[in-house]
């Protein structure tokens, strides 16, 4: 008898694997960023999003604070035109990191977000870094 869950059947393989590479080129998570992170050059800049505030409690370390109204062309010129971007604000319950993501876009700019957000970094068991 089928459930929530088998009702629909699953897409065809092709079908999956195009859907899954597709999400994947606007996502990473916690993990695959601390993992780059620790490498030393990971190839992107990692924003966190959130506010002042939130951000001195506590963030990801090497995260630069810049919430999303702070996100303008004349801003973004400070970084060549290629650089790559990673977004994250509190965590699932919050979409700053996908309105920061947004903006990026329409500036023309390369951008994922890290789903999870500090919720997920911290879940992780990850360093927090922390301002006076």
């Amino acid at each position: 008898m089928p459930n929530a869950v088998t009702a629909l059947p699953a897409a065809g393989p092709a079908e999956a694997a195009a859907h899954f590479a597709r999400k994947l080129s606007f996502e990473t998570d916690c993990d695959d960023v601390h993992t780059a992170l620790l490498a030393g050059d990971p190839g992107f800049m990692l924003l966190d999003v959130r506010g002042p505030a939130a951000f001195a409690r506590g963030h990801v370390p090497g995260a630069l604070n810049l919430p999303r109204r702070g996100i303008t062309a004349g801003r973004m010129a400070e970084w060549p035109a290629d650089t790559l971007f990673v977004c994250y604000c509190a965590g699932p319950h919050c979409n700053g990191a996908d309105k920061a993501a947004a903006a990026l876009a329409a500036l023309g700019r390369p951008v994922k977000i890290m789903i999870g957000g500090m919720t997920g970094w911290r879940d992780e068991g990850f360093t927090v870094a922390t301002e006076p």
